[in-house]
């Protein structure tokens, strides 16, 4: 989506950088949208925002909060047209600003052209430097407003050759989506970081969302992936796509499988609930451990959990239960209050743990702080060993491509082996998933993902202005 320059997250759990989705041809367009972005909160909890047209005149609004909490029906009764392209942003606990949500908005001699974008782009500094040079003013600190102002410059040239001058600029990772008032636009970067889909809808219409689970939710038929490097233009005249760029290797982000994306979303031509149990049973197969029982952390671990259970023949239990229920809250627990954030959302069946030998499944260990707490809470319980195993290897390197992973120092296992890891989480042991077994486990062979958070291999390297000036601040 973008990268903010003066903000800083300190939370535990990577966050992934936005969600999109747009609707072309129907006239509930708006209301398509909605739950296209509500299938999607998953990919970002900060804000949320719809833009429509009925091919004259285009309408707009955002907010911060959930998509629920964003817009109502009267808002949507106002979002009138046949077009529409939404966005949902991340969560940061840094500082936030109305004028960063999506979609950005322009007009620019008489057209207006709105983005909604997923994605880092990793050059942003010297495009944005540039523009300024040459009187671009910019309102927002996100890098997605790059594209509009490239847009607005070349739209002499008309729509293709504009879009086609525009994205060769680009270097770095994006799944956008563009609108003017008669046209919806995909693009998605030629290396294909982030995932992209096209659907059509049973009367009229067509879908683009980032997953396959908003198609889902709106009753939209699964056409095909965005390819990378494709500019894939809908106007009411039909469909064209354009390719601005020579072929090249694909990069699809692995920790999309590991992570990201929901289980019931298809993504990178494989299921993400098949490829997450996949790796509990590669990880089964890696490592034996004699326990009571394997157990997630709900939900993040839970499908690999199944697949471990299911390789091992150790029992799958939850010794700890997820309360549905939590929401914003903005009264602080008292200072006695131990662990507080950790336990409103999972607390330890303490019955059930007590005297038990115990493997946990996670699907990532970031910064280890989360871990350290849910780890105390199960021993505080009674659990008589822990054992934690990993379905990934061990994140060492800051992603750069839509991932918002601290820097490299702030990883801990950058600079710490298993063992240690293991001793800082308050672990009896700690395995990771081989590099080969995810990749098995994702259905794709290793040159085709994205893999540079585990081996430090970028696709395409920043420049070392971007990686001191945004990621390692």
């Amino acid at each position: 989506m973008e990268h903010h320059f003066n903000e800083q997250d300190t939370s535990s759990y990577p966050k992934h950088e936005c969600g999109v989705c747009g609707v072309f041809g129907h006239e509930d367009s708006a209301k398509l949208t909605y739950f296209g972005l509500y299938a999607l909160q998953h990919r970002g909890q900060e804000s949320a925002g719809i833009v429509t047209s009925n091919g004259h005149k285009v309408n707009s609004y955002k907010n911060m909060g959930l998509v629920p909490e964003v817009f109502s029906e009267q808002i949507l009764s106002q979002l009138v047209g046949n077009i529409s392209i939404g966005h949902v942003r991340y969560s940061t606990t840094g500082a936030s600003n109305i004028i960063n949500t999506q979609p950005l908005m322009v007009n620019h001699k008489g057209t207006t052209l709105a983005v909604a974008h997923n994605g880092n782009l990793v050059n942003s500094i010297e495009l944005r430097s540039e523009l300024e040079e040459n009187g671009s003013i910019f309102q927002t600190t996100m890098d997605s407003e790059i594209v509009l102002h490239l847009m607005a410059r070349t739209a002499h040239l008309g729509l293709e050759k504009a879009l086609m001058k525009s994205f060769s600029s680009l270097q770095g990772a994006y799944s956008l989506l563009l609108m003017s008032e008669n046209t919806m636009v995909a693009v998605r970067d030629p290396n294909g970081f982030r995932p992209l889909c096209l659907g059509k809808l049973n009367n009229s219409g067509w879908v683009v969302a980032s997953e396959t689970c908003a198609l889902d939710l709106i009753e939209a038929d699964y056409v095909r992936e965005i390819e990378p490097g494709e500019v894939l233009i809908i106007t009411r005249e039909g469909m064209r796509s354009i390719y601005p760029w020579p072929k090249r290797d694909t990069s699809f982000c692995i920790f999309e499988h590991v992570y990201f994306a929901r289980p019931d979303s298809e993504i990178f031509g494989t299921n993400v609930y098949e490829a997450r149990k996949q790796m509990g049973r590669i990880l089964a197969r890696e490592y034996r451990i004699d326990a009571d029982f394997v157990m997630p952390f709900p939900d993040s671990g839970n499908y690999a959990a199944l697949g471990y259970s299911q390789e091992s023949g150790i029992p799958l239990e939850f010794g700890v239960i997820r309360n549905h229920y939590v929401g914003r809250t903005f009264i602080q627990p008292t200072q006695s209050m131990r662990d507080f954030n950790v336990r409103v959302k999972l607390n330890p069946v303490r019955s059930f743990l007590k005297g038990k030998r115990v493997i946990i499944v996670e699907d990532s260990v970031i910064r280890g702080t989360t871990g350290k707490s849910r780890v105390r809470s199960l021993r505080d319980a009674g659990a008589k060993e822990i054992h934690m195993v990993v379905s990934c290897p061990p994140t060492r390197h800051a992603c750069y491509y839509g991932i918002d992973f601290p820097s490299t120092d702030q990883l801990i296992a950058s600079n710490n082996n298993r063992k240690q890891i293991a001793e800082a989480l308050g672990l009896d042991s700690i395995y990771y998933l081989s590099k080969e077994g995810m990749v098995e486990a994702a259905g794709l062979a290793s040159k085709d993902f994205c893999l540079a958070c585990f081996d430090g291999n970028y696709p395409i390297p920043p420049n070392p202005n971007f990686r001191k000036n945004v990621l390692d601040r």
